[in-house]
């Protein structure tokens, strides 16, 4: 039987629920940036650089949203700081279609930055805690969380393309806009069913006991190679459409091409959970950094459009569930009363790598060897990521957990 026919169908409903927290945060916040960045970049003269550095602004707004995340949730409540976030969200989406100047595009993302950290660390926080009441099914609960960010992925890779072609044949100016107010109306829609869901999941505050403590030393290698992860698969994110384009692919293609990734992230929870239950220490980000690196590589070894297809599907199959690793791993090492603290230490690391990877990326793909060499740079930094995470071990303290 499949493992999701197991959960009880108001579990899996709130689940999916509160993944629209991830396709509001990730899936339309800082992925739908992929597919608008070519249009955004040829409208506004962007050079590679600066159309990297929209993503470092987001990623140093969600750094700053992480950091702030654990003492909002002890100040207002975990509900509230998610359902906050998520409106913040769609505001600054919204305001995104209203403004052409670099500098202000560059503030916008950086505050829907740090409104989609606090959406997405207290919506980990509410996944861990509906995992702990199906501990068999943890890595799943977990898995559909994350996968969330798959529909946000399809919803853009559908709807994106179509406005601003829709927009540019009456002859509007800056059509892009367009798609930025679309997707803050989408997400303003999503945030009233994640509110539904996150009502069925206790937010009351756990007891911390006097000896509870996260203490960074312990998930040393699991944070270093979160660190890697986030420099790598951001490069890819930010220019894969870019690149596609370069090499000749049509607009049909690559819309295909991003409802593949979205549906591979979708499909993902289904891939991994059991591994994500199984291993207590750094294996599963091991394992699945190896494979994203792999999937970087691809439409750069081969300039075929299947080869692009495949490296979006083994990408989105895999890329979201390296976070539903690190929530594991806190889930396995540390009592319930440190699961935020541990979560937003992961979510800290991984936002540092995000700050960091889009500029050495974009700043690498203005030389010589353009996007392919910073895809190169990307799948490298991905290999050093498993590395890492290879070397991270179950906390001996917490073995029992």
């Amino acid at each position: 039987m499949p493992r999701f026919m197991k959960l009880e169908l108001p579990s899996f409903l709130t689940a999916l629920g509160l993944s629209l927290g991830v396709a509001i945060s990730l899936g339309m916040s800082r992925f739908s940036y992929a597919l608008l960045l070519p249009p955004m970049r040829d409208d506004l003269g962007w050079s590679y650089l600066l159309a990297g550095s929209m993503n470092t602004a987001n990623a140093f707004g969600y750094f700053c949203g992480a950091l702030a995340t654990p003492w909002l949730m002890q100040r207002f409540g975990i509900r509230l700081v998610l359902i906050a976030g998520a409106l913040l969200t769609a505001g600054f989406l919204l305001l995104s279609g209203v403004v052409t100047e670099s500098s202000l595009l560059l503030a916008l993302r950086a505050c829907a930055g740090i409104a989609s950290a606090l959406t997405f660390v207290t919506g980990g926080v509410l996944a861990a805690r509906l995992g702990a009441q199906h501990p068999q099914q943890a890595g799943l609960m977990l898995g559909l969380y994350y996968g969330g960010a798959g529909f946000g992925i399809v919803v853009s890779a559908q709807l994106v393309p179509y406005i601003i072609a829709t927009v540019q044949q009456r002859s509007i100016a800056h059509a892009w806009q367009w798609a930025w107010i679309v997707l803050a109306l989408i997400c303003l829609i999503a945030t009233s069913a994640m509110a539904i869901a996150a009502r069925r999941v206790s937010a009351a505050a756990v007891v911390r006991n006097a000896t509870d403590r996260f203490h960074p030393r312990d998930f040393f290698f699991g944070l270093a190679g979160y660190t890697m992860f986030g420099v790598g698969y951001i490069g890819y994110m930010t220019f894969i459409v870019a690149l596609l384009k370069q090499q000749g692919m049509g607009g049909t293609q690559i819309v295909g091409f991003y409802t593949l990734l979205g549906i591979g992230v979708l499909i993902s929870s289904f891939i991994w959970a059991r591994m994500l239950d199984r291993f207590k220490g750094g294996q599963s980000m091991a394992i699945l950094n190896l494979l994203l690196a792999l999937a970087t590589l691809l439409p750069i070894l081969s300039t075929q459009p299947s080869a692009a297809f495949i490296s979006g599907l083994l990408f989105g199959a895999v890329f979201l569930s390296v976070v539903a690793s690190t929530t594991a791993l806190v889930r396995h090492n540390l009592p319930q009363s440190m699961w935020s603290a541990g979560i937003s230490a992961f979510t800290i690391v991984f936002a540092i790598g995000q700050i960091v990877g889009p500029v050495l990326s974009g700043w690498v793909s203005d030389g010589v060897g353009g996007l392919q060499r910073g895809f190169i740079f990307s799948a490298l930094s991905l290999l050093l990521g498993a590395a890492f995470a290879s070397c991270q071990r179950q906390v001996p303290l917490h073995a029992d957990l």
